[in-house]
């Protein structure tokens, strides 16, 4: 026990300069207006209040909102089904369907978003398909529509891997059992399956919305500049602006709002964990 918290620590001082360094000037310039110097520490709430008090900046934090669950959202209406008929498939076809499904993670975000950019314009693929069959095209880029695409495209792969590891773990007798004693599918579905895989369904959550809610280089990209999420808005700050304090302070108010996430999700997922679920009546012991 010794050694390995001997080992442990190699990583906690580079958790500390990578993570608790960074997150304390964080701190310390969202609690500093933009005349102090960092020394004189002569802290003010003047960041958080120009913030929350201008509208803009409201407005922007609930379209980061919305659209982070409306992505994890679709992930979960698309991931569920996909992982379920994954965790049905045999050893095989398991395996390559698997790899393809990991394999555009591989590849850089900012590529695969790029890529988006050409099927989605006014001369791609898919606009060039519809002038082909006389339909003629459709303004898909530079809207709602194509950064949620974009979004679901990148984040999907999370959901997907979190639910069918459950899925694939899940003990099929139980599943044998509900059956034998007389429900459907249905049944079966919404009180043995769906209890037992919700941990990977939380966790896919997690890895969807967190990322989504803060992300930054999506809606630049297939929002034309002209979507601005959160994200973008702290990216201005501190590259273009320069308004460090500022940025800070918006980055502090991120962060609590991700813990806050996380701490519901773990809240979620350990209540489950005591309130276990029997096989054929999803009555609760």
């Amino acid at each position: 026990m010794k050694t390995f918290s001997r080992l442990s620590y190699p990583y906690i001082i580079w958790a500390g300069i990578i993570i608790g360094i960074p997150m304390l000037l964080i701190i310390l310039y969202a609690f500093t207006s933009s005349g102090n110097t960092v020394t004189t520490f002569n802290f003010s709430f003047v960041n958080f209040l120009n913030f929350f008090q201008d509208s803009v900046f409201i407005r922007v934090l609930l379209k980061s909102l919305q659209l982070a669950l409306v992505t994890t959202l679709l992930c979960i209406f698309i991931g569920y089904p996909a992982a379920f008929f994954l965790s049905r498939m045999n050893g095989s076809v398991k395996a390559t369907i698997f790899l393809l499904l990991t394999m555009p993670m591989w590849i850089n975000m900012l590529v695969r978003t790029y890529s988006w950019i050409s099927i989605l314009s006014d001369t791609g693929l898919i606009n060039s398909f519809l002038e082909s069959i006389g339909i003629g095209r459709v303004s898909m880029l530079y809207t709602d529509f194509s950064v949620t695409l974009g979004m679901v495209y990148n984040f999907l792969p999370f959901m997907i891997i979190s639910i069918f590891n459950s899925l694939d773990k899940m003990d099929k007798d139980l599943l044998d059992a509900s059956a034998d004693l007389g429900a459907n599918r249905v049944e079966t579905f919404l009180r043995v399956m769906f209890p037992l895989s919700l941990p990977g369904v939380i966790t896919g959550i997690t890895l969807v919305f967190l990322p989504a809610v803060s992300s930054f280089v999506i809606p630049k990209l297939l929002g034309g500049g002209q979507y601005v999420l959160i994200g973008n808005l702290i990216e201005t700050q501190f590259i273009s602006i320069g308004e460090w304090h500022f940025g800070s302070a918006i980055s502090l108010v991120m962060t609590v709002i991700i813990m806050l996430s996380m701490y519901l999700t773990k809240k979620v997922d350990k209540k489950d964990d005591e309130e276990p679920i029997t096989a054929t009546s999803g009555v609760k012991l």
